[in-house]
């Protein structure tokens, strides 16, 4: 098995580089608050760094070199890594070297001028407005049975779609975090950031029904959940990942997942009137750039609709004249 292709195990490398792993990997998950699953990533790409590096000699961090990380992004490379995945690992390199200088554990930081490909950017899968709202009424006429898992599938869905956020966001609502008199809920996002985002009436009628049903289930919820599985747990993204696959599919809409409804809603937002800062806001993004992606969908959109729509479309330009 190749360097690359591995991540050690514990104990697998020299001290002096285990011991800057595991408290670079506390710092991730307890300073920073990153998700569980950012930290696995960022856990793995750094131990598959420092194995590479223990095989060229390296025994701590301050012995590292800009050439061995230019090294092992190049191994990424001939075994066949998408860019993406070499710009990931570009990244969580310079994260911890930045994070070696800052505590002192060298005295430069070898990572400042590692650059890697740009990663590919691909527009984002989303829903049109006619496609949404088929979903939604679908899952409205799936709930009229009363079944608890389609009353709850349904709010799912409206909630998803009207607020945009992140599945694990959705999964972590508690009762309390809902306004109902001002159509709000409070949502903790990435580094665990809180924000307060709106939802519309059709969304709060769906969460209405479900608290409904909620609160006669027969294994009554025991916790602050907002959403919960059959068993009265806290429901988890599999579930909904599952419930909003389904949906899509009886709907006859294009199968998209939650983070497809997530794209949805930031982009008919956008093509709605609303400007990028309020979008970034909604959706909890660090940097507008992050968010400027879903221009790039409604530009595509608009192309698409002038192709089908404007007379003159085979022949005349939509790009800007001088």
């Amino acid at each position: 098995m190749t360097p690359a292709s591995r991540t050690p195990v514990d104990g697998a490398l020299p001290a002096g580089l285990q011991q800057p792993l595991d408290t670079f990997v506390a710092h991730l998950r307890d300073e920073r608050g990153y998700s569980p699953h950012t930290v696995r990533a960022y856990h793995g790409d750094v131990a598959d760094l420092l194995a590479f590096c223990a095989m060229k000699g390296v025994i701590d961090p301050a012995g590292m070199t800009l050439a061995q990380l230019r090294g092992w992004l190049a191994l990424q490379s001939a075994h066949g890594r998408a860019r993406s995945t070499i710009a990931r690992r570009a990244a969580s390199a310079r994260a911890f070297t930045a994070w070696c200088l800052r505590r002192g554990l060298s005295s430069a930081d070898p990572g400042d001028r590692l650059t890697s490909p740009q990663a590919g950017r691909t527009l984002p899968t989303v829903l049109d407005a006619a496609e949404a709202a088929a979903l939604m009424d679908h899952a409205a006429v799936a709930a009229d049975d009363g079944s608890a898992v389609a009353v709850r599938d349904r709010a799912v869905v409206e909630l998803l779609y009207a607020t945009g956020i992140r599945v694990s966001e959705l999964c972590a609502i508690d009762l309390a975090d809902l306004d109902h008199e001002r159509r709000t809920a409070r949502v903790r996002g990435k580094g665990d950031k809180e924000r307060t985002v709106p939802y519309g009436i059709p969304a709060s009628v769906a969460l209405d029904d479900w608290l409904v049903v909620r609160a006669s289930l027969p294994n009554r919820p025991a916790g602050a959940a907002l959403f919960v599985g059959v068993r009265g747990r806290r429901i988890d993204p599999r579930t909904v990942r599952s419930a909003v696959h389904r949906l899509t599919t009886e709907a006859g809409v294009r199968d998209i997942a939650p983070h497809g409804l997530r794209h949805t809603a930031a982009t008919h937002v956008l093509e709605g009137g609303a400007d990028l800062r309020t979008v970034q806001e909604l959706l909890g993004h660090a940097t507008l750039s992050t968010t400027q992606r879903y221009t790039h969908v409604s530009v595509e959109r608009l192309r698409a609709t002038f192709a089908l729509a404007h007379p003159r479309a085979a022949t005349t330009s939509m790009e800007p004249s001088d």
